[in-house]
């Protein structure tokens, strides 16, 4: 090859030294190289400018020789130098055959190319700005280099490239996101790490606003932060601290709702510092943001409801959670209920379905918390207007809410939070809140039978508020064709207020008689509970006074015991109505939650009383005993000495015996007390004295027989016990007759299972 007119303006000389294999050698001809270019600056021959740059890049930066790549690389630095200021007219010749050595196989090769870009960086300074992203992409690659030299070698260009971000006003942010977004997700350490402190530099320059670009970062900030370098953990923490600080300064600028569906997955990471930083970060964009991140709850209750049954372990997050979940339930208000049918049909019709629906029991035997995630989120930037209305969208909390009580792996406190959710939607909205109700009230019910008493305690709560709430006596929520008929009353008559609802209504269906204050989901409520007692004897065992007696203090304790005492008068289970009478026969007479009610049973004066008693006998008689201690209860104590003159033609078993003996223990409490003072008062309660006798006389010789007769033996002057003609508007003829026909059934039925067990229960003589 004819070197010297192929080559000119470069010497052979020159030319030879370029492709010497010795740094000495080449970095004369870098000299020559440098002068002769200073020469054609001068002369302002720019075409011979040109001309010596591209012999430099093809030539040599781009041969196939190691060691003319090398000269050729040396040779465009002497050019940018000797160009100086003007450098910036040749900048991307100069640079890319520069950048194409970046990615050699020879790591002495890839060192050389990082230095002649310093020295051309260093010359043109700012000029180099157009050119940011190439030079970016380029030591992003560098920033990973297995070799320590080259890797050492980026670093002070990189330094170099920040310093002049830094100074300029002139850097193309627009431009660069795009490159930041795609690097952010690499997996290299190195290169997470270059991407960090680039981001920090950022963030710290004044003209520079990388807020406005963070959804676009956020998430791949977030990957890295979970990066096993403690060194790159740490950086990026700063990072993200430094961006919230900014958030707080500046809020309205803040593009929340395109950050949103970022913050929900990632509170939902298997890091620790992930999860606790994403979460924070929720809680103040809840608090910032306000009701702008209310169209997200149900994927922010996805995320945050788990967190909160967390262990000590886990301490930090469950506290941020707590804080996020209680911020986001005060952003539902009365509003949120009155919003206008239409406008809403029309949004929800416009909504993108982002993902298939999941089925309830997939989502419950799954036990995956993320299948409720994005129901609702939209990533447009609207809701940053306070000018546009934010509506809720109670369908996806609900169905999230619903998952998490189908889902028997969460925590306890996650379930109490799940039905304080439930609670504050049917108070703040409960005409919206209604038309999911037909498909909660079955997991509601179930969740009566959890292990914990809070959790019992609150959705008692939930179930009351449904039952109570006016909003559920309205036209077309109302449980009408799942609710159980109720047969008109055809063999007692009780009287019944002209204010109460009618049997033969559509409404009589639902609502007991004595229920007409509350809605048509009360009595659906009451059946359906005492069917749960009835399949589930232990719930009834061990938590049925615990719940009766809860309901009672949220609810009216008269209009539960007239309705359930109302439906077990057509019970089919006539050993359950025997049991379940008894139970609520014990809560009457006992819990502190009914003094009122006794209180209105004791003397039947009023209308109202005397129905109430009348509706309890009619079911008590499912149990002799039960009905008796009502009679006693209600000072009729004539009918109790005529009930207790019938027990010697029923049978009389170990069971019966031992209710005869708690009602004698009972007799005994301070319940009681006004039945004992009743006992000095022989002339006016002959039937009381001769009752208790009958009971007395029931007993076999036990302890409880002891006390009775001891009891007795105070009464004074027995021989003066005399009958007394008593008066009522009570027909108690005919409840004489009743007791007689209920006590034949169980008599009945008894036979019957006794009969089918071969084992014919024990009977005890008198």
């Amino acid at each position: 090859m004819n070197a010297e007119r192929d080559l000119a303006p470069l010497a052979p000389s020159v030319v030879r030294a370029l492709n010497d294999k010795l740094y000495e050698k080449r970095k004369v001809a870098a000299l020559e190289i440098e002068k002769l270019v200073r020469e054609f600056v001068a002369q302002n021959n720019t075409s011979q400018i040109k001309h010596v740059i591209l012999i430099l890049s093809q030539e040599f930066a781009l041969s196939q020789h190691p060691h003319s790549r090398k000269g050729g690389l040396i040779g465009l630095a002497a050019c940018s130098i000797a160009l100086g200021k003007d450098s910036g007219l040749y900048l991307k010749e100069l640079i890319e055959p520069v950048l194409t050595c970046f990615n050699d196989a020879d790591s002495r090769l890839r060192y050389y190319a990082c230095e002649a870009l310093y020295n051309i960086v260093k010359v043109a300074r700012g000029s180099v700005l157009p050119h940011f992203n190439v030079l970016f992409d380029g030591l992003s690659k560098l920033a990973a280099d297995p070799d320590p030299n080259v890797k050492s070698g980026s670093e002070l260009l990189d330094r170099l490239l920040k310093d002049i971000v830094t100074e300029s006003n002139q850097f193309d942010l627009v431009g660069f996101i795009p490159l930041l977004r795609e690097r952010i997700y690499s997996n290299n350490q190195y290169a997470r790490q270059f991407i960090i402190s680039w981001i920090l530099v950022l963030e710290s320059v004044p003209d520079i606003n990388l807020l406005d670009y963070l959804p676009e970062i956020l998430d791949g900030l977030f990957q890295i932060l979970g990066d096993n370098s403690k060194e790159i953990r740490k950086m990026c923490e700063v990072a993200l601290g430094e961006f919230l600080k900014e958030i707080k300064k500046n809020p309205s600028s803040v593009k929340f709702a395109e950050m949103a569906n970022i913050l929900v997955i990632h509170c939902q990471a298997a890091d620790d510092l992930i999860q606790l930083t994403a979460m924070c970060w929720m809680r103040e964009f809840i608090q910032l943001a306000g009701r702008v991140m209310l169209p997200y709850s149900s994927g922010i209750l996805t995320a945050v409801l788990p967190c909160l049954s967390y262990d000590d372990r886990k301490k930090n997050i469950k506290e941020v959670a707590n804080v996020c979940n209680q911020s986001l339930m005060k952003l539902v208000i009365p509003e949120d209920d009155e919003v206008d049918e239409a406008k809403q049909s029309v949004t929800l019709s416009e909504e993108p379905n982002l993902e298939e629906p999941v089925s309830k029991p997939e989502a419950a035997s799954s036990g995956e918390q993320r299948v409720c995630v994005h129901s609702e989120f939209c990533t447009s930037s609207v809701f940053n207007s306070e000018r546009i209305q934010v509506t809720l969208n109670l369908d996806g909390i609900v169905q999230v809410l619903d998952c998490h009580l189908h889902d028997t792996s969460i925590g306890m406190m996650t379930r109490i939070a799940v039905l304080k959710w439930l609670y504050h939607l049917y108070i703040k909205t409960p005409r919206k809140m209604f038309r999911h109700t037909d498909s909660l009230f079955p997991i509601l019910l179930r969740t009566l039978s959890d292990e914990s008493d809070e959790v019992i305690l609150k959705d008692l709560e939930v179930l009351a508020e449904i039952a109570s709430s006016p909003a559920g006596q309205t036209e077309g929520y109302g449980p009408s064709e799942a609710a159980e008929p109720r047969p008109s009353q055809v063999e007692l008559h009780v009287p019944i207020r002209n204010s109460q609802l009618s049997s033969s209504g559509p409404k009589g269906l639902e609502c007991s008689p004595s229920t007409p204050t509350m809605n048509s989901y009360f009595y659906k409520f009451m059946i359906n509970l005492l069917k749960r007692f009835s399949s589930e004897r232990k719930l009834l065992e061990t938590r049925g006074a615990f719940i009766i007696r809860q309901l009672c203090l949220l609810l009216n304790a008269e209009n539960i015991f007239h309705s359930m005492a109302d439906i077990l008068l057509r019970e089919e289970d006539l050993k359950f109505a025997s049991t379940m009478v008894h139970t609520l026969n014990t809560i009457l007479l006992t819990s502190s939650e009914l003094f009122q009610l006794r209180n209105q049973l004791k003397d039947l004066r009023t209308p109202e009383s005397r129905n109430l008693f009348c509706c309890l006998y009619r079911s008590w008689c499912h149990n002799p005993v039960t009905t008796v201690s009502l009679c006693f209860l209600t000072q009729n104590y004539k009918h109790a000495y005529d009930l207790i003159q019938k027990f010697g033609d029923l049978e009389v078993t170990v069971d019966f015996l031992t209710e005869v003996d708690k009602l004698v223990q009972l007799i005994e409490c301070p319940i009681f007390t006004y039945l004992r003072l009743q006992l000095l008062d022989v002339k006016n309660n002959p039937y009381l004295i001769k009752a208790l006798y009958g009971l007395l006389m029931l007993l076999p010789q036990s302890s409880a027989f002891q006390l009775l007769s001891h009891r007795l033996q105070c009464v004074p002057n027995p021989e003066l016990m005399q009958s007394a003609p008593a008066s009522s508007t009570i027909d108690y003829t005919e409840l004489l007759q009743h007791f007689d026909k209920v006590q034949s059934k169980h008599l009945e039925v008894r036979h019957q299972r006794a009969g089918r067990a071969e084992q014919p229960e024990r009977r005890v003589v008198l």
